[in-house]
């Protein structure tokens, strides 16, 4: 009896040190990334809207929306954004619904290699883009020298076709995936009432990817308006708000006109991430998952203007892409086109110091990352549904905060000699978080996906057997997300290697990353190994983005492996 009792005030006292455990566990993962999100995220925009209503004599007020309003050129300025933003996203919508369809409605063949074109542009700063069609049409390019046609690519034609290689892809993605969630019932029953495939695409294609089309629109729309990097290179007396932000924060060192003109860049993009917001729950929403998908067939009349279109597009993407790549191998494009090494040997700008820098902070943005996501995810689902929703409302918000808003709110937080958080400043570490802040909703996003992908079954059986939560964290949730811990880290990896506006504004004299370094070189006059530092950015990215899917492959094959086991 004795026993009896004392093996069952030790079970108890078993599991009340286990509850406490958990308890523990589960405040921690929660504490910490809110922590987080306050010092890193919520902390440094407030005080960039504070700084903009800080006087020159020190108190509050709105001379310095007056002053920036008052400025002759601002009002061009912002309507230069708007009309580029706008054209951008018209292009990029039309072209990328028609690659989209193609991809996913027809059997035109050669779409592997429209993959690959679309990849290309994600590989390399935005500014990789501008350089390519420089080294094609710019004054000193290859058609000019050798047609003798003087071809203005500088200014809005250049900015136009450069931010549409960028946002194409963005776009595609995401009309795609709102045409594959269409259901080929609603086409076999209209094909049966006799309506022709044009009526079809009429009544059914474009309004069940109405909601995709405008999320795509506002995605182009603010990925456009927030580019600093194509404008910079090729932009040139077309001046947009990008520019204009840091021509006033490093040409100037107005910190205050800077955080106004960062809140005038702000506000459109809060509106299109909204849109979108509103936009992606309704597509999604309304679809089925018995939903059977429409079947790809061959229509000569519609597929091959549509092959046409889009490989041209393909075509064009590849020869801007790859015209860097083979400009770095030149020794003086394009008057002498001999094969040379020379480019690589870079010593302006730091060297190669700063492609290290940037695999280093990459590197540390990815881990802190994968961490502070998985923690937030792993404590958010076991919160009460109205706590749970708050934090996945914080957790999305930084989406709709421009790189360079963000980038310059760092400086006015962190430039604070004295204090804990300026000690930060000027180290790569705060680098890597406002990176990892920069692209923190799209990871959260993923993970919480992940997390919703674990068998709810498979966590009660390992509570029922008496498991604690880190019992359930490595036997039932990690075997299940590794994939998508693994997708998470090389997407924030890859993202910080090529951004170029969140971390313009925190390099130093001491201290760069390698997308800066290719718009140094080329503000230098350094093309050419502009080029070469660019491609060793792409280079890396992509062997980052093999390693990845061949980690992902091999997980994939683990997993088969056990499910033919059991």
């Amino acid at each position: 009896m004795g026993t009896h009792l004392k093996t069952a005030a030790i079970d108890h006292a078993t599991a009340r040190r286990m509850e406490w455990e958990d308890r523990l566990l589960l405040s921690v993962s929660l504490i910490i990334p809110l922590i987080g999100l306050l010092l890193f995220f919520l902390y440094p925009v407030f005080l960039i809207a504070k700084r903009s209503f800080i006087q020159r004599d020190g108190n509050f007020g709105l001379s310095n929306y007056t002053e920036v309003f008052g400025m002759s050129h601002i009002p061009t300025v912002i309507t230069n954004s708007l009309v580029m933003s706008s054209a951008t996203t018209l292009l990029c919508v039309t072209l990328g619904f028609a690659i989209a369809y193609a991809m996913q409605r027809t059997t035109i063949r050669g779409q592997y290699l429209i993959r690959i074109a679309l990849i290309l542009p994600l590989l390399a700063p935005s500014l990789v883009q501008a350089l390519g069609l420089i080294f094609l049409l710019g004054r000193n390019g290859v058609v000019s020298q050798y047609t003798g046609w003087n071809i203005q690519i500088y200014g809005f034609w250049g900015l136009l076709i450069s931010n549409s290689m960028y946002a194409l892809p963005q776009a595609v993605m995401i009309i795609q995936a709102s045409l594959r969630h269409s259901d080929s019932r609603y086409y076999d029953a209209a094909l049966m009432m006799g309506a022709s495939r044009w009526r079809q695409f009429i009544d059914i294609t474009l309004p069940n990817a109405k909601f995709g089309l405008l999320s795509a629109a506002f995605v182009v729309f603010t990925v456009t308006i927030t580019d600093f990097g194509n404008a910079a290179v090729i932009g040139g007396n077309y001046r947009v708000l990008a520019t204009e932000i840091y021509s006033q924060v490093v040409g100037q060192m107005n910190f205050n006109m800077g955080a106004v003109i960062g809140i005038m860049l702000l506000l459109p993009t809060l509106v299109a991430v909204y849109i979108e917001k509103v936009s992606s729950q309704r597509q999604f929403g309304g679809s089925s998952e018995s939903a059977i998908p429409v079947t790809r067939e061959f229509v000569p009349l519609r597929d091959i203007p549509l092959a046409a279109v889009v490989h041209s597009v393909g075509l064009i993407i590849f020869m801007i892409v790859l015209t860097v790549v083979y400009a770095s191998f030149m020794r003086l494009w394009p008057y002498r086109m001999e094969f040379t090494l020379a480019n690589y040997n870079i010593t302006l700008s730091g060297g190669y110091t700063p492609l290290w820098t940037s695999f280093i902070v990459s590197f540390q943005a990815a881990i802190i990352g994968v961490v502070a996501l998985f923690a937030l995810v792993m404590a958010q689902r076991r919160l009460p549904r109205r706590f749970a929703k708050a934090i996945y409302l914080l957790a999305i918000l930084p989406v709709g905060v421009p790189g360079l808003v963000l980038g310059l709110s760092y400086v006015l937080s962190f430039n604070a000699p004295g204090s804990m958080l300026g000690m930060l400043y000027g180290t790569g570490l705060l680098i890597a978080l406002c990176n990892f802040y920069h692209f923190h909703s799209q990871g959260f996003l993923t993970m919480v996906a992940g997390i919703r992908a674990v068998p709810p079954a498979l966590e009660e059986t390992v509570s029922c057997m008496g498991g604690g939560v880190m019992n359930s964290l490595r036997d039932a949730i990690l075997p299940f997300m590794m994939t998508t811990l693994v997708a998470v880290f090389f997407f924030l990896f890859m993202r910080s290697m090529v951004t170029l506006s969140a971390v313009i504004f925190l390099i130093s004299p001491t201290l760069s990353v390698g997308a800066v370094s290719v718009l140094r070189l080329d503000q230098a006059g350094f093309t050419t190994q502009a080029a070469a530092f660019s491609t060793c950015i792409m280079v890396s990215v992509l062997i980052a983005l093999g390693l990845m899917k061949l980690i992902l492959f091999r997980l994939s094959r683990s997993r088969a492996s056990v499910a033919v086991v059991s």
